[in-house]
């Protein structure tokens, strides 16, 4: 193994533990359960949307869907960036990543409602629970990884790189 494996390696490992908070897996998915109780939220905003420009404005589902999620992104950020992740990145650095994680979703929302209402025929409520309950996993990670990681401040002298806890 050449020194840069070596290297790669030990980051690997170390970013592993790193994405692991203090309490380790019982802890991370006590994480995810606050991040997707407080996401209800969000997801309540969404479907309020969604149900409201479907049946009140004759809006096809997959664009009624697109504005519901908007909207619950928006409610989302903040309860995320206050409750979940406690972060103090700036509004600045933090709701760019967040949007940039969101807009993924967004499209991601967008391709598997068409696919599910389209080709697959389920009705619009039970494809997007079912598309929801995907995203709230693609957004967790996003979110965790990147949007609110804050970089860590101690550093001991030939220990590595310094990588980020979750």
């Amino acid at each position: 193994m050449t020194p840069g494996e070596a290297q790669a390696r030990s980051v690997s490992a170390e970013g592993v533990a790193a994405a692991l908070p203090a309490g380790g897996l019982s802890a991370r998915l006590r994480h995810i359960a606050l991040f997707a109780a407080l996401g209800a939220v969000g997801t309540l905003a969404h479907y309020t949307v969604l149900i409201g420009l479907v049946h009140g404005a004759g809006l096809g589902p997959v664009a009624a869907s697109s504005a519901g999620f908007v909207t619950g992104g928006l409610v989302n950020y903040q309860l995320s960036r206050r409750i979940a992740f406690r972060s103090s990145k700036p509004h600045g650095e933090a709701l760019g990543k967040f949007f940039i994680v969101a807009g993924i979703g967004l499209v991601l929302n967008a391709l598997l409602m068409a696919l599910l209402t389209g080709p697959f025929s389920l009705p619009y409520l039970p494809a997007q629970v079912g598309v929801t309950a995907f995203l709230v996993l693609w957004h967790y990670g996003g979110n965790a990884v990147w949007t609110f990681r804050e970089a860590r401040r101690e550093h001991a002298p030939g220990a590595g790189p310094v990588l980020p806890p979750a």
